[in-house]
């Protein structure tokens, strides 16, 4: 931390504040080049003593433009872009950008690429929630946590390669379903993974639940009551920790989902050691669905049946004629998509992903405008914070979870 070049006792405007309680404030930076701000995020604290009595997030350090981007790129050049959102749950992104591009393209998408998206979503899912836990954990210093679940999340990223030939920014979902047939022996890793990842869970709790250096750290830190998380826009698992059972899987289905029993994980504490629970659990319940669509994966194709709009085939491409018209127009001209305007939304790790996307009836998006939990989310941040400590901060906003480049896009 550094201090922001106002002088001791100035104020967010720049000007000096009375003393409180015979004590004068200083406004301090936190980040943007601090690892406890998970990215470049820049929190400006006015603090007495070690109270913070005001909390702004400043943020921007990470703007890509990916939204701007969007319009120069055919339908199916976005996808990549939308890996670079979150790039901690990629697969969600372009999860939620090609429903809402089918949606206006009026695509039925076979059961089997339904099934395989939600069980990879899943996946991705636990991926990213052992990512917030090993860092949280460091954060606070539980060190070998991160050890832990970083062995696990190796496991994963390997699954994810197998499937798409990348670890992390996998485009492997494409507008009409998936960009390849799922690898032949797929089922081995992957069942091998869900077999043994609810004893992994039970390491990290036996690590963490009942610590007490992580009770002492996390109960009743960073409460924010559900009307004031409801307010500020705040989704996922901070709403959850709150006591709203609110999650788009069961509230607005897609993609299959109403087809897999699964539970939502609430708590009504609304604090750090609440969030922690929430998406301990979550992790089970990931694991649990992913388990019923590999057991229960349809067979058929992994395309839709649409010529003009998904690539052939590459053996057709070579044998037939119109396959090959087909291929040579969707790569240099694209497809066009029906006029008109839809907002699509999923429940991400993070909480709502919307991707509103606007066709002017040409191959090119008219409009992307990414709807990302994180920035709802990161308005919390002065309820969470102001009032406690400055070692409070650290627990707090590795609580929350966010991707900057989810917020600044």
């Amino acid at each position: 931390m550094g201090e922001t070049g106002r002088p001791v006792g100035a104020g967010f405007n720049g000007e000096a504040d009375p003393p409180v309680g015979g004590r004068a404030s200083i406004v301090l930076n936190m980040g943007p080049q601090h690892p406890s701000t998970h990215g470049v995020l820049r929190l400006l604290l006015e603090l007495e003593g070690e109270t913070i009595v005001k909390a702004e997030p400043d943020i921007g350090f990470l703007h890509t433009g990916i939204e701007k981007e969007c319009e120069d790129k055919f339908y199916q050049q976005v996808i990549p872009l939308t890996d670079r959102v979150d790039y901690l749950a990629n697969l969600s992104n372009n999860l939620c950008y090609c429903l809402a591009v089918e949606r206006l393209l009026g695509l039925e998408i076979p059961p089997m690429a339904q099934w395989m998206r939600v069980m990879l979503t899943e996946l991705t899912r636990i991926s990213s929630h052992l990512l917030w836990l090993g860092t949280h954990a460091i954060d606070i210093g539980a060190m070998s946590v991160f050890l832990y679940c970083f062995r696990e999340r190796e496991d994963l990223l390997r699954i994810f390669e197998m499937f798409s030939g990348q670890r992390m920014m996998t485009s492997y979902f494409r507008i009409g379903g998936l960009a390849l047939p799922p690898p032949r022996g797929w089922e081995g890793p992957v069942r091998k993974f869900l077999d043994a990842f609810p004893s992994k869970v039970d390491e990290y709790e036996d690590l963490l639940t009942n610590n007490p250096i992580w009770l002492v750290r996390t109960k009743g830190v960073g409460h924010v009551e559900l009307e004031d998380l409801i307010d500020l826009g705040v989704t996922g698992p901070m709403l959850r920790a709150a006591g709203l059972a609110w999650d788009l899987r069961k509230a607005e289905p897609y993609s299959s989902y109403e087809k897999f029993d699964f539970d939502i994980p609430t708590r009504t504490e609304g604090d750090v050691y609440a969030r922690y629970q929430v998406r301990v659990e979550e992790m089970r319940q990931s694991a649990r669905i992913a388990r019923q669509a590999m057991e229960g994966m349809p067979s058929g194709p992994h395309v839709a049946h649409a010529p003009k709009v998904v690539l052939p085939d590459r053996e057709r491409m070579k044998t037939e004629m119109e396959a090959l018209i087909h291929h040579f127009k969707i790569i240099y001209e694209g497809f066009k998509v029906p006029a008109g305007e839809v907002y699509q939304a999923i429940e991400s790790p993070r909480g709502e992903l919307g991707y509103y996307v606007v066709s002017d009836g040409g191959p090119k998006p008219h409009r992307v405008h990414i709807h990302g939990p994180s920035f709802g989310n990161l308005q919390a941040t002065a309820k969470m914070i102001e009032g406690r400590l400055i070692a409070d901060v650290i627990a707090a906003l590795g609580s929350m979870d966010f991707v900057l480049g989810d917020v600044d896009r």
